[in-house]
């Protein structure tokens, strides 16, 4: 009788696993895609009005507007890409998400300057994504 209950309670542990890797993937896309519209209109925001933003003076990592208006851009389209990818689950969409989800991290980080709170909220997001990309495992799926 323990027996069974053993093999019944390690196929529901797998079975719950499964769910929670799906979720977790499926939370990675969804906010891919989010952080990629987010990141889409942030560079348009910096291209098309550089003055919206206000540069710290004296900063070691300082670029021009319009430049961190193009990288946001670029940064974006290629991550929603990605995180549309990650929802259909394509293996390739979760590596480049992670790598992806890493270049947000630094760019962000040297974007601090000019939008902090903001910066610091998509760090948080890409360190999210990160994990959750990680953490999947195709066995359990």
């Amino acid at each position: 009788m323990s027996s069974d209950f053993s093999q019944r309670s390690a196929a529901g542990g797998g079975e719950r696993a499964a769910q929670w890797a799906a979720g977790l993937s499926l939370f990675a896309g969804a906010v891919m895609v989010v952080m990629g519209v987010l990141h889409v209109f942030t560079g348009i925001a910096g291209i098309v009005n550089d003055t919206l933003l206000v540069a710290t003076p004296n900063f070691v990592y300082a670029f021009n507007l319009t430049a961190w208006g193009w990288i946001h851009l670029l940064l974006g389209i290629v991550i929603l890409a990605a995180g549309f990818g990650v929802i259909r689950g394509q293996t390739w969409a979760r590596a480049v998400g992670v790598v992806l989800a890493g270049l947000s991290v630094v760019a962000n980080f040297l974007f601090l300057p000019y939008y902090p709170l903001w910066s610091l909220v998509i760090i948080a997001l890409d360190v999210a994504v990160i994990w959750a990309l990680v953490s999947y495992r195709e066995e359990l799926v």
